[in-house]
């Protein structure tokens, strides 16, 4: 699977079935050669559920993501990070 692929799979999260937003960056670890997580948008929907209630970014630990799918990406969406830049 490409990255450019991530971008179009929808983020559900697991614990509860919503949907999280798009894949907006991977953050790498290039001296190591690893996905450290993911960085998605989040929507209007999901921020309340983060508890900010800002505008944000989503950081995903590699950890969290449970599947990759042809339809979806499945995330453990407990104790996500809310990141602003």
């Amino acid at each position: 699977m490409r990255v450019s692929e991530l971008r179009v799979l929808d983020i559900i999260n697991i614990e509860d079935g919503r949907r999280l937003g798009p894949v907006i960056d991977l953050d790498l670890d290039l001296e190591k050669g690893i996905v450290k997580g993911i960085v998605i948008m989040a929507s209007s929907r999901a921020k309340g559920f983060f508890g900010s209630g800002k505008a944000g970014d989503v950081f995903v630990p590699w950890e969290k993501v449970i599947k990759i799918g042809i339809d979806v990406i499945l995330v453990d969406g407990r104790d996500l990070i809310n990141i602003n830049y």
